[in-house]
């Protein structure tokens, strides 16, 4: 249940941080974190239910 949101959090800061080193607006910060997020996410999701399956 934890990769999920680990995804999302190390997705939101990684996407933020991309955004400010490449000199971005708040409104560019905000919309790398949630791409990234999003993404990062979706992989957490997929790792979980590997997961769950190989488990049975």
């Amino acid at each position: 249940m934890i990769f999920p949101l680990a995804g999302l959090l190390i997705g939101a800061i990684l996407g933020a941080l991309r955004a400010k080193m490449r000199g971005g607006t708040t409104f560019d910060l905000l919309q790398w974190g949630a791409v990234f997020a999003m993404g990062f996410g979706l992989i957490g999701l997929f790792i979980l239910v590997f997961i769950e399956r190989a488990a049975i």
